[in-house]
């Protein structure tokens, strides 16, 4: 069991990895600051690309959805799974932009974290947050259970 969730952390952080490099080379072609806030430039971002932006944003969960589906075993397996593949990807998501492109500049940034249904807004600190705590939580109720 130990070896799948490395695994499938080892899959988040790929997939963050991927997600930032797209995002850095949409915020040079739309020409937008390596330091501005995701908030501004979300304003200036066309409305076109915002639909082709949901569209990423659904296939990133229907992957995520899909991997979890085949790697658990009970709902309860594929949730945790779920939950556990995207902590990583969110938490190396902002790790990557930090080390491609500096950003955020620090954890009180403001980001755009997703466009579905309407953009939801919030400081970089608070999927940081979220998804470290969702990590320890997952990693501590699976070491009690094996010990």
């Amino acid at each position: 069991m130990i070896e799948k969730f490395l695994l499938l952390a080892l899959f988040g952080i790929a997939m963050a990895h991927l997600e930032g490099v797209v995002v850095v080379y949409l915020r040079k072609a739309l020409g937008i600051i390596d330091s501005e806030s995701n908030r501004a430039s979300l304003e200036n971002f066309p409305k076109h690309y915002i639909f082709i932006e949901r569209t990423r944003e659904v296939a990133t969960i229907l992957m995520l959805v899909i991997l979890a589906l085949l790697v658990g075993e009970t709902w309860l397996e594929k949730i945790v799974a779920f939950l556990w593949t995207f902590a990583f990807w969110d938490l190396f998501y902002y790790l990557s932009l930090y080390l491609l492109i500096k950003w955020p500049p620090n954890p009180t940034t403001i980001d755009v974290l997703f466009l579905i249904p309407r953009p939801w807004i919030a400081p970089v600190w608070v999927p940081i947050g979220i998804s470290s705590i969702t990590i320890i939580i997952i990693a501590v109720m699976h070491l009690s259970s094996v010990l």
